[in-house]
């Protein structure tokens, strides 16, 4: 009989590609790791891992277990999901990860629409970035994270997650007043190869955006300033440091007095948000009220073109997109196993990624 934990750690393992990142991960140490998998191994008669000097990767056995695998741990969250319906289990914490932008835009109205539709629901907010939230869902860290889509991203069709559209919306650009380009009405991107740029740290998803939009438009940006915090990105443009591609929702609030903000000529770049939950997890009595008020929360539906730029998302979907307040856009011319069963407000605690503080 296969041991349904062991199964975790298989796939951790083949999400890591080491025993020492997968035990990190799973909060064991090496060792605990090395010895479940050999159990593995002994009760299935199957070698399933290799290990090389970059790390370990699954032999062919490894492979079908894993694929089996994913089907047998979503039909476990399903059996919880069920189980927590038929013991009522309307009162605990659902723990969510965001980004900054995602906890201001989504998660807080969200947070205030429970308080008056699901007051026994708990909600525990940790800022993570999207590259940083998806692990920690499949770790059993968090039960949600609100992400962005991002190249090497686990797709819709991941067997591991149920993915939850929430909204896209556009990046304008962002020039300094004094810009050969800042009289445009709209700007093209081909027209600022030659500038420096200004930007997010590569790893963080909206990075993968500006750069695929870039070379979409035929050059390789040349970032001289990084910055996950869009103000600090906006306070440099105003300094004439360079330009930069801004997230429109992330321009709310932030002081424009320097800067003209552009809309992108043609297809627009686009951040295309979602919740993640581990598969079979959705329907859990205390996690499906969290989704449906993530949805309800989300800016107005609206059909959202393609991207155009490969891998910025998904070409023609319907999401909604996110509108910014009329005075910041005036210039752009446009308009677990976390969960518990107690009750109380939520608490926001930083996730261990980049610091407190930033405006992603």
């Amino acid at each position: 009989m296969i041991d349904a934990r062991r199964l975790h750690i298989l796939r951790a393992v083949a999400d890591h590609r080491t025993v020492t990142a997968a035990a990190a991960a799973l909060y064991l140490t090496p060792s605990a790791v090395s010895q479940q998998l050999t159990a593995l191994e002994q009760e299935t008669g199957h070698r399933l891992v290799e290990r090389g000097a970059r790390g370990v990767r699954l032999t062919a056995a490894g492979e079908i277990l894993l694929d089996h695998t994913h089907a047998v741990l979503a039909q476990l969250e399903r059996a919880e999901a069920e189980l927590a319906a038929y013991g009522t289990g309307e009162a605990g914490t659902v723990t969510v990860a965001s980004f900054a932008t995602g906890i201001g835009l989504v998660l807080a109205p969200a947070l205030a629409r429970l308080a008056r539709t699901a007051p026994g629901i708990r909600l525990k907010v940790r800022d993570a970035e999207g590259d940083a939230s998806l692990p920690m869902v499949l770790g059993r860290q968090v039960d949600i994270a609100v992400a962005v889509e991002y190249r090497g991203a686990p797709g819709a069709g991941d067997p591991r997650l149920t993915h939850v559209p929430l909204y896209a919306e556009p990046f304008d650009a962002v020039l300094p007043v004094a810009h050969g380009l800042a009289g445009q009405s709209r700007v093209a991107l081909s027209g600022l190869a030659e500038d420096e740029w200004i930007g997010p740290y590569p790893g963080n998803p909206c990075h993968d955006v500006v750069v695929l939009a870039c070379e979409h438009a035929g050059f390789q940006p040349r970032v001289e300033h990084s910055s996950d915090d869009f103000r600090a990105v906006v306070a440099l443009a105003s300094a004439g440091a360079g330009v930069a591609l801004v997230p429109r929702s992330a321009l709310a609030g932030v002081d424009l007095a320097d800067v003209v903000v552009r809309p992108v000529d043609g297809v627009a770049p686009t951040r295309r948000v979602f919740a993640a939950v581990r598969r079979g997890a959705e329907e859990h009595p205390l996690i499906r009220p969290v989704l449906d008020a993530l949805r309800e929360a989300a800016p107005v539906r609206t059909a959202v073109s393609g991207t155009g730029v490969p891998g910025a998302g998904v070409s023609g979907a319907s999401l909604p997109e996110a509108g910014v307040p009329g005075d910041v856009l005036s210039e752009a011319g446009v308009p677990g196993d976390v969960l518990s069963g107690d009750g109380g407000p939520a608490v926001v605690a930083p996730a261990g990624g980049p610091p407190a503080g930033r405006h992603s």
